[in-house]
């Protein structure tokens, strides 16, 4: 999963004149003393995202070559204390609400229209999934965001999908549900070749679509795709046609689809040979992806 960084990678041309925003480049899981709770300024949550690092031990199912995750730095902590969890999660929110968050430096220049709180999200340095407590931080979160009034503020998942069909997950998942939760699933790819180039994963392909399946089958999801360039090359024309035919494969198998996330490399990935792609090719694969599907599908060109 994509994480802490704040060295900055070429930045593709968009059409949305806030790309220069600070804030979109700098997705630090570190704020303060903090050891899981982290406020993002993401593009993708259009607004103030609250971050939940529940993979402190940077545990996840890929290795992305676009990932920012620095696992050779021994982690502060390794298992995620719940009380402590809801500890800092309270106070977030509440610096949150209270606007108190940004009189922050960091935050300060945020325009107003994104100082509304969006959503809680689970992401962090790893798979969220693989944590032993996972369902357990999602119901944390979920009372959490009730006391302070926050209803309509989502819970969000973003997932490599590996582990959506584990029971542990699975009762994440239905607590989501009863309260305004989301699913972003990640799908880079649709032939098992560039899979294993870009996710450098411990499943295989089938495995991520068979589990996209089995959870858009219950509730509509996001899917989540980064589009890059490998040693300077785009994605192929047949690496493009298999992904959206992967698309295909989740709804004919009963899935349902809300939206997809175009998007590109922001920050300086671990990989020097990654490289985001232009606007002009983010929008293509756009409108080929609603032109084949009748999918929505939103662009994102050079911020997360």
């Amino acid at each position: 999963m994509t994480a802490s960084a704040t060295k900055e990678c070429p930045i593709a041309p968009s059409n949305n004149n806030r790309t220069a925003l600070p804030q979109y480049r700098d997705h630090s899981r570190g704020w303060r003393d903090n050891h899981y709770v982290y406020p993002v300024i993401s593009r993708r949550s259009r607004g103030l995202s609250i971050g939940v690092n529940l993979n402190p031990d940077a545990a996840c199912n890929f290795d992305c070559v676009y990932c920012q995750v620095d696992r050779s730095k021994t982690p502060k902590v390794r298992d995620v204390d719940l009380g402590r969890l809801r500890d800092e999660l309270g106070a977030m929110i509440d610096f949150a609400v209270t606007g108190r968050l940004f009189e922050d430096e960091a935050f300060s220049t945020v325009p107003k229209d994104l100082r509304r709180v969006n959503d809680i999200a689970f992401s962090g340095d790893g798979e969220p999934t693989t944590c032993k407590v996972f369902a357990e931080s999602i119901e944390l979160a979920a009372r959490l965001k009730g006391e302070a009034n926050l209803a309509d503020v989502k819970l969000v998942l973003i997932t490599d999908a590996c582990y959506l069909t584990k029971p542990a997950a699975e009762r994440g998942l239905r607590i989501m549900d009863a309260n305004s939760g989301e699913i972003w699933a990640k799908l880079d790819a649709g032939t098992q070749t560039y899979y294993e180039a870009v996710n450098r994963p411990n499943y295989p392909l089938q495995h991520v679509i068979d589990n996209i399946i089995a959870a858009a089958s219950v509730r509509p999801i996001v899917i989540q795709s980064m589009f890059l360039r490998l040693d300077g090359t785009a994605p192929s024309e047949p690496e493009l046609d298999a992904y959206v035919g992967r698309l295909h494969e989740i709804l004919q198998a009963g899935g349902k689809i809300s939206d997809v996330q175009v998007y590109t490399v922001a920050r300086a990935p671990a990989e020097a040979f990654v490289t985001p792609l232009a606007a002009a090719e983010v929008d293509a694969i756009v409108s080929l992806i609603e032109a084949r599907t009748g999918l929505s599908a939103k662009p994102f060109y050079g911020t997360a």
